[in-house]
């Protein structure tokens, strides 16, 4: 595990954990939000705009060349960090959420009346909306895995309702609420015996697991670069070639054309068919920073530092009375990653979050993107602390403290 000295230098890397909130240090646990930016990150992104600003792929020219390079260097290293098989099955998005909605637009003639899609109760709305979308449009069935108690999926259900009506198959990795990592090597196992396709929603993985999707055998596997200390606005959606050869692309006009006349087109190879018009190329090659700022510390390392860290948290977060952990808590350890969600009873999670907020605490209140599974849990909504590399033992010491200064605050205002 990373030393207390080794976080100082991590948290020394990202000024904006320098800012005063009522003269309060800033304590940001909202990462599974967005996390915040290394210096590294912040200067390449000023050196794009100074030394190589160009357009990519259509000039002859120095700046362009450059940026070009630049450009398909990262995806590359994402081709790299995920263990795809070619760089080509990279495609840029603008982040996870298109890439899923790519996919959904994109398979569209391949669903029949009938046909299935299975999706479960922790899903983001991201991955919630475009299947159902698609299936009314198509008159398709949606099909949900349900949860247990502890936001476990119920497998055994999952496999009384996948048939050979079921063409996709699409899961969260980890819960963006609860924080349950699931089984989803598993999953795209028994998804593919019936001739389904399976996409993976990664959205929190980057900076929390390794990816390798050969080994899991997905068929598509999409998240963002903002999550992983990288900017907004860029994402990619991984696909197996032989798919994405086959499937329509979901936008048109520069760049994803061969040839184009008025009276026929042909499409780009990949990755080019999915990537028409400008890209956003500074997030593209600002995201290269940050995969190398990930790299250079080491994934394992960054898990084993946060999973300690949520180890803590939970148990002093548990000594408070009245508060509910969702998620089953140390029962779940195993399989959960830096993310807590949980109430207090009584209290309303929003006046909790503002309470933390005057007293310099950033954290993520309300349905999280996920009102299913917060219906689920028969609440309104959460309060949700989610820890980065840069979060500290100190902080969840702090959290506990101002936790209970809320709890006693708004019980005072309600008795009076």
């Amino acid at each position: 595990m990373f030393s207390q000295k080794k976080i100082k230098e991590i948290r020394d890397q990202f000024p904006i954990l320098k800012t005063k909130i009522n003269d309060n240090s800033l304590v940001y646990i909202d990462n599974a939000a967005t996390t915040q930016k290394p210096i590294k990150v912040i200067q390449t992104a000023n050196e794009f705009y100074i030394k190589q600003n160009s357009n990519i792929h259509r000039g002859v020219h120095f700046l362009s060349r450059q940026a070009t390079e630049k450009v398909e260097f990262v995806r590359k290293q994402i081709q790299k960090m995920i263990h795809a098989k070619l760089s080509s099955e990279i495609i840029f998005t603008k982040g996870a959420t298109e890439s899923i909605n790519l996919i959904a637009y994109s398979i569209e003639p391949l669903i029949k009346k009938g046909d299935e899609i299975i999706i479960s109760y922790m899903e983001h709305h991201s991955n919630i909306i475009p299947w159902k979308i698609l299936c009314d449009r198509k008159q398709a069935t949606l099909k949900i895995i349900p949860i247990n108690k502890n936001g476990l999926l119920e497998l055994e259900y999952f496999e009384s309702i996948i048939s050979y009506k079921t063409k996709l198959v699409s899961i969260t990795h980890l819960s963006n609420v609860l924080g349950i990592i699931n089984p989803v090597k598993d999953i795209i196992k028994k998804s593919h015996k019936y001739g389904s396709m399976v996409l993976i929603d990664g959205a929190q993985v980057p900076s929390n697991l390794d990816i390798d999707v050969q080994d899991l055998n997905v068929d598509f596997y999409v998240f963002s670069a903002h999550k992983m200390y990288g900017p907004t606005g860029i994402g990619i959606l991984y696909g197996k070639k032989d798919i994405l050869d086959t499937i329509p692309p979901y936008q048109s006009g520069g760049e994803m054309i061969k040839y184009a006349s008025f009276k026929k087109c042909n499409y780009s190879d990949l990755p080019f068919k999915f990537e028409a018009g400008t890209p956003n190329i500074e997030g593209i090659v600002v995201w290269g920073s940050a995969i190398d700022f990930v790299q250079e510390l080491g994934i394992k390392n960054i898990q084993l530092y946060k999973k300690e860290l949520l180890i803590y948290a939970i148990k002093r977060l548990n000594s408070i009375d009245g508060i509910h952990l969702y998620g089953g808590g140390m029962n779940n350890i195993d399989v959960k990653s830096s993310i807590i969600s949980f109430n207090l009873d009584r209290l309303h999670y929003f006046d909790v979050g503002m309470i933390l907020d005057k007293l310099g605490i950033a954290v993520r209140t309300g349905t999280l993107c996920a009102q299913p599974l917060i219906n689920f849990f028969n609440v309104e909504g959460m309060i949700r602390v989610s820890f980065s590399i840069y979060n500290t033992f100190q902080e969840v010491d702090y959290l506990y403290e101002c936790l209970i200064k809320a709890k006693n605050m708004l019980f005072k205002s309600v008795i009076l």
